[in-house]
């Protein structure tokens, strides 16, 4: 399966500003991004390189083979940055990447159970390690938590009515197991009006975001970067809906600040710490070219935040 690193160009221009240092590509995929940022940074530059998802740290691993000992690898969750750099010896980075949200690679696994085009278990776990699928989700959930995080994490409009018909399905003894199912039901809870995607796609992401924690971890993922980062070092992250980027641009916009004038004289910093500075206002996103190669960079937001102190 080919894996296609999106805005590659893009990060690596962005963030390897100078030779040599300690890089960090929380979300490692493939290895596509992280190669290309080794490559770029020289010989004297190093890589962490962390993933939740055991199946792509493995092409990582593969993908990264060749730079040998500047590679460090593990599995783990970017929300626990900081430990994982502190237990080897990382810091001060000159350049961090987060391409968050599911991947292509997870997408086309039919058993790892993220997209409703086949069938498959209702698994959603981008950590197999992890206890808790989609499946047993939807059954520890009420009706009430299910209809806010369909309205939340998906902005479906029909949130109420599709919780109420899968509660209802689990109460009959229904079985919800597998993702036609789940895509099923949700296309009989909100009829058969004609729609540009289909039914079920908003409940599918609503619930993949649940069931991994992802907004929780990108909430605490985006402070851990800021404060591992050298001063001139940058964050760089890629996100695909709006509700992540809306989350990055907010916080990044607030360690942007600005300096405030006193009334006794001098000035002071307004803002949180430590102090950010923006590279460029608005999002960068793919090139019709690209596109046109990997439709699915479409969507595509780069944020970048420089370190300032």
């Amino acid at each position: 399966m080919l894996h296609v690193p999106v805005l590659l160009e893009e990060v690596v221009a962005r963030l390897v500003t100078e030779p040599g240092g300690w890089f960090l590509d929380a979300t490692a995929g493939a290895g596509g991004h992280a190669a290309a940022l080794l490559a770029a940074a020289g010989l004297d530059a190093r890589l962490l390189a962390l993933d939740r998802d055991g199946q792509a740290l493995a092409m990582a691993r593969a993908a990264l083979a060749p730079f040998g000992e500047r590679v460090v690898l593990e599995q783990a969750n970017f929300a626990d940055m900081a430990e994982v750099a502190a237990r080897h010896g990382a810091r001060d980075f000159r350049g961090i990447l987060l391409d968050v949200g599911v991947s292509s690679m997870q997408l086309d696994t039919p058993r790892r159970g993220f997209s409703f085009q086949q069938e498959a278990p209702l698994d959603m776990r981008m950590d197999e390690r992890q206890e808790l699928t989609a499946a047993d989700w939807l059954k520890r959930s009420s009706p009430e938590e299910l209809e806010d995080v369909l309205r939340r994490y998906g902005e479906e409009p029909m949130a109420r009515r599709i919780a109420r018909a899968v509660h209802d399905a689990l109460a009959r003894g229904e079985p919800l197991e597998t993702t036609t199912q789940l895509a099923a039901l949700v296309e009989r809870a909100k009829g058969a009006r004609r729609r540009r995607i289909h039914p079920a796609t908003q409940t599918f992401q609503a619930l993949r975001i649940a069931v991994n924690d992802e907004l929780e971890a990108l909430t605490a993922a985006l402070p851990a970067a800021l404060e591992l980062l050298a001063p001139g070092g940058r964050l760089a992250v890629i996100s695909f809906h709006s509700l992540e980027d809306r989350l990055v641009k907010q916080f990044m916009v607030a360690h942007e600040g600005r300096m405030e004038a006193l009334p006794q004289g001098g000035t002071r910093w307004s803002g949180r710490m430590p102090r950010g500075k923006r590279i460029g206002r608005k999002p960068v996103t793919a090139s019709a070219e690209e596109v046109e190669r990997n439709p699915r960079a479409r969507s595509a937001k780069l944020r970048v935040l420089e370190r300032m102190v």
